[in-house]
């Protein structure tokens, strides 16, 4: 029985300092994806980077609002970072394909139907599904809250075992992560609340921050999806958490059924 994971990758993963896209972590994490899918794993991939990836490709010497900026940068991006993954996997004669989606084809109905066939025939033969959402037509009250919220929607929908989110932090701290005092959480058992120790402010690049993956997290292990949140800058940290290593650093939600 093959285990279906769902990666997300956040911006400030696959970004620099200098807000460009950081192939040299792409194509890192690539060779972990594919070492995965050659240890009897099926693999989604949740990607963001199209905002940074058009950024570092397009100069505009007029002003654009964020809507058109996100637009514009997106659109470009895109097509570059889907291109990078493609030309990484060939390496290794994996197939990939482009997933697009908005958060009304997440509501009951045909849409959702369809998506969620379109990605299953996708599996079926073979080919890694790269998923982000639609930035083009996506603004405003349309959007999702960010890709891990996207991310725990596609593992619902595809009934994943587990569930990875990777940030630029090892996980949920009980206090600051840069305090010494402060201690990582590695284990969440069902129905604890963490919302005491989760920071609110926004990721540098992203969208997202602790707050939207523990609430992400929280729905998610609730519908009995194992979801770990960890530090996508570690070496290897897909195959070490993968292998159940206990010395790589992560915060685990346990879902119910095994409790």
């Amino acid at each position: 029985m093959r285990h279906r994971i769902v990666v997300k990758v956040g911006s400030n993963v696959l970004t620099r300092l200098d807000g460009k896209l950081d192939v040299t972590r792409m194509s890192a994490l690539v060779d972990q994806i594919a070492w995965l899918r050659q240890h009897n794993n099926e693999v989604i991939l949740v990607s963001s980077g199209a905002m940074a990836s058009g950024r570092g490709e397009l100069k505009v010497d007029h002003s654009l609002d964020s809507v058109e900026q996100r637009q514009l940068f997106s659109a470009v991006g895109q097509v570059k970072l889907v291109g990078l993954y493609y030309d990484l996997f060939r390496e290794f004669g994996i197939h990939v394909g482009q997933v697009l989606t908005m958060k009304e084809n997440f509501e009951p109905g045909e849409q959702y139907r369809n998506q969620r066939a379109c990605m299953t025939v996708m599996l079926e033969n073979d080919v890694l599904p790269i998923v982000n959402e639609n930035d083009t037509v996506s603004v405003t009250e349309l959007m999702f809250t960010d890709n891990d919220e996207l991310s725990g929607l596609i593992a619902q929908m595809m009934n994943a075992d587990t569930l990875i989110l990777l940030s630029n932090i090892d996980g949920i701290y009980t206090g600051q992560p840069d305090d010494p005092a402060s201690q990582l959480i590695s284990r969440v058992e069902p129905g604890t609340d963490l919302s005491e120790y989760i920071q609110t402010e926004k990721s540098a690049f992203g969208r997202g921050g602790m707050h939207s993956k523990y609430t992400t997290a929280s729905k998610v292990s609730q519908n009995g999806i194992r979801v770990i949140i960890a530090n996508g800058e570690r070496d290897n940290i897909l195959i070490d958490l993968v292998e159940r290593k206990e010395s790589v650093p992560h915060t685990e939600f346990i879902p119910p059924t095994t409790h």
